[in-house]
This record gives structure tokens, sequence and C-alpha cells, in this order.
């Protein structure tokens, strides 16, 4: 009988806003975001090898543009909990990749949390959450807040997390225009065009009124959009669609580019809007859901 295989979602990241406050003397960016989760992303299964190899298969509608190279993400993570663990225990990985690559959503590193939580179960290595973060820091600055995927205050390099706190099941729609946007590129025109964000005064630890909330989010924004949107102009364009959109509650950029989401006051409302934006841009990658808490 083929051994039992375990399996882990790998939520996309949203970057609910996203301010640049200052840069280290390693040329490092300094970042103050509200991360949250959504219930679209990518899954990964995993079973024991008992020849002690480490595979990787990629399936999936984006599956394609993703390599099975040992520099991937989820292989990486894969040898780095091996090592941590110091097991010589082996397992045959199964990305299904349903989100666009190198997109803002965090889908890379959402793969790698999800390898680490994944592994850590399937090797029995009783590692908790901060164990896991501490080595998602190593694979990339969105590692460690993918590990619990839930929403929460993200400061530093991305090492600094405090949780937070969502006022509503708002739903979502995410956007991409399925056109590739440089991160270092979108970074290197904020340091020519960009100034440091001030550190936001709202606390977002604790569950306030909505409406209070949807206000604060609104008037914070994210650092790195103009720098995108010019390098993608398509990027405004979607953004302007989406804020016409009925009963969107705010349109934004995620992360570095180039998706978009817009928040609603449910997932009806979200899936709706899915289907009018999907009418109008046949062209893009459209997906509804909602906030996890």
């Amino acid at each position: 009988m083929a051994p039992a295989a375990l399996f882990e979602d790998a939520p996309a990241k949203l970057n609910l806003f996203l301010h640049v406050v200052g840069r280290r003397d390693d040329s490092y960016h300094l970042l103050e975001s509200l991360v949250a989760f959504t219930d679209i992303g990518d899954r990964l299964s995993a079973t024991v090898r008992a020849d002690g190899a480490l595979s990787l298969t990629v399936s999936g509608p984006f599956g394609a543009l993703l390599t099975e190279s040992p520099e991937n993400l989820v292989l990486r993570a894969a040898r780095s909990l091996r090592s941590r663990l110091g097991v010589s225990a082996g397992a045959a990985l199964h990305l299904e990749k349903n989100l666009p690559v190198a997109s803002g959503i965090g889908g890379g590193s959402a793969d790698a949390a999800a390898a680490l939580r994944l592994l850590n179960r399937l090797w029995e290595g009783g590692l908790k959450e901060g164990d896991l973060a501490g080595m998602g820091l190593a694979l990339g600055a969105d590692v460690p807040v993918c590990i619990a995927s839930h929403v929460a205050l993200m400061r530093g390099v991305g090492e600094v997390l405090e949780p937070a706190a969502l006022p509503a099941p708002f739903g979502v729609l995410l956007v991409n225009p399925l056109q590739p946007v440089s991160t270092p590129r979108v970074f290197a025109g904020f340091r020519r065009t960009g100034c440091f964000a001030a550190r936001a005064a709202h606390d977002w630890t604790v569950e306030p009124d909505p409406h209070r909330w949807l206000h604060h989010l609104a008037a914070a924004g994210n650092s790195l959009q103009a720098p995108a949107e010019t390098l993608l102009p398509e990027i405004a364009t979607i953004l302007s669609v989406l804020g016409e959109l009925p009963e969107c509650l705010l349109a934004r950029m995620s992360g570095s580019g180039a998706t978009c989401f817009a928040l609603f006051p449910d997932a009806p409302a979200a899936a709706s809007a899915a289907r009018d934006f999907g009418a109008r841009r046949p062209d893009c990658w459209v997906a509804a859901g909602r906030l996890r808490g």
C-alpha cells in the first residue's frame, strides 16, 4: 500500500498596506505592512521516501512556469529543515501551483512556509511556529509571516511580527495582468522617486469597528505602487476598474506587484465582482474568495 500523503495549504499573502520606512546599512529596506491571507492559494502534499531522497513535482495552471531544480524554494526549505532536525528522512513533494509566479502575493514564500510546516509533521520534528519562522527568514523576507498565515503587522525586513486583527470577514478579489514586474526594478524606482513613509500611528493589533478600520487602511498605502505603475501602467488601469466595481471598499496593489486586490463586504460580493471583471478583462487572472481571520 502506498504511504499516506499529508497536505498543507499555501494561502496567498496580501499586503493590505506596505510602507517603506527606512533602509539598513546593508541596503535592505525596512518595511511596515499589515499582512493578511486569503482562502485562495497553492497546495502542497508530501509522502515519505524510503530512499532518503527529496523530490518535487509541480502541476496546476502556473506549474509550467516553475522549475523543479534544487533551487526551488520548496526544496530549499526541505533541505533546511532536514539539516535543522539532523535526520536523513526523504520526501516526495508535489506542489499544485494555482497562484501566478512572482506576483506580489507571496506565492513562493507561502510554498516554502507550507513545506516547513508539512515536513515538520511528516518527519515528526516537533518544532514550534516560532522555530519555523526563524528558519524561514533565511529563505525569504515573507516566509516568517507565511508560517502562521494569520493577519499580522510585519516590520523590519520581515522578522518582526505582531498579531493583528480583522474587523470583518471581508470578501477579496485578486487580479493579475499576467505580465511580470521586476521587484529589484520596483525598489530601484522607489529609491529614485519615493520617500520613506512615517510609521503607522493606528493600532492594528486590536479588532476595531469595520468602518474605522477601513478609514485607517485607506489612509495608508503601498510605497511601491507608484514605481510599479511606472514600470507597468496596466496596474493603474486594473486598480481603476476595481475601484469602480459595485460594493468595492478598497482597491490596492499587493507587495511589489503586479497583483492587485479589492476588498468587499463579503465573499458573495467578491464573487459577483470577479464575474464582472472577468467579463471585461478575460486576459487577466482573476480569483475571488475571502480574507482569513
